[in-house]
């Protein structure tokens, strides 16, 4: 029988993303902090649709929202790693990748009493050292790379890449990846972000964007007997008023195409009971 997988998680960065830029005067906070505002929003959505679902939340926003986090863990939903600032890994010396992934942990005990099963890296830019630190903290899937659209896959480790040289492949892991994309992520189609260097345009009419995402399932269940797509989104993006519409469309028409909705940890289960060890 097909099955097509639906996994909605949720970046609960709130200004986190903006001050790993140094954008924290007054205005780029108050923009993060909509995000309390349309978790609420989201959580009563998917409460009324009777969706689980995994949200990603970096040690900071724990500790400076533990109501609205622990409300986050009161619907039922998965809590991944998403480090404890929001600054990517790939910025980070070794040291402070290290303090900041172990801070998170704790950060994430407390707020569940026990340890998250995947991590999720800000940004979507890991160092060499990431998968490392997941495999030690003992987590079982890591989610940020792209190497395929619709099917978990295991992660390697010790890739040497070089601009003049053929790619050398590490070492396969027992870490289930499972890949998302920025096509399938509500910031870049809609954030507008001006900064001293750069401007990302962002504020895509919302019924186009999911028309794309629609086009992405529709394939995926053209092509694939099993398979598995991976949405993103950020509170402080999805939760205005014209996206929680798309967002109730997205949902509606997924079930209407037989979708079954997963969380991350969920799928990483599933693909495991399907593929067994790597290879």
């Amino acid at each position: 029988m097909p099955r097509h997988i639906a996994c909605l998680s949720f970046d609960f960065d709130t200004w986190s993303g903006f001050a790993a830029r140094g954008m924290t005067t007054p205005t780029p906070t108050s923009r993060g902090e909509f995000g309390v505002i349309g978790a609420e929003r989201i959580r009563k959505l998917l409460k009324e649709r009777q969706i689980r679902s995994s949200w990603y939340i970096p040690g900071v926003v724990i500790e400076t929202y533990p109501e609205a986090c622990a409300a986050v863990v009161e619907g039922g939903h998965e809590v991944g790693h998403h480090g404890y600032s929001h600054v990517p890994p790939a910025w980070l010396e070794a040291q402070r990748e290290a303090d900041e992934f172990g801070r998170a942990m704790d950060c994430i005990a407390k707020l569940t009493g026990g340890k998250p099963a995947g991590y999720r890296s800000p940004s979507w830019d890991i160092s060499d050292r990431t998968i490392d630190l997941i495999a030690q903290y003992g987590l079982r899937y890591d989610s940020s790379m792209m190497g395929h659209d619709c099917s978990p896959y295991f992660a390697r480790r010790g890739d040497v890449v070089v601009a003049d040289a053929p790619m050398q492949f590490g070492e396969t892991t027992d870490l289930v990846e499972i890949p998302i994309s920025w096509s399938l992520d509500d910031h870049p189609h809609f954030e507008f972000i001006r900064a001293k260097t750069e401007v990302l345009p962002g504020l895509s009419n919302a019924n186009a964007v999911l028309e794309n995402w629609l086009a992405d399932w529709e394939y995926m269940q053209r092509t694939e007997e099993w398979g598995a797509l991976v949405f993103t989104f950020h509170p402080y993006v999805v939760g205005r008023g014209h996206r929680m519409l798309m967002l109730e469309k997205l949902i509606d028409a997924l079930v209407k195409q037989g979708a079954v909705f997963l969380t991350l940890d969920e799928l990483q289960q599933e693909y495991r009971s399907r593929i067994g060890k790597p290879a």
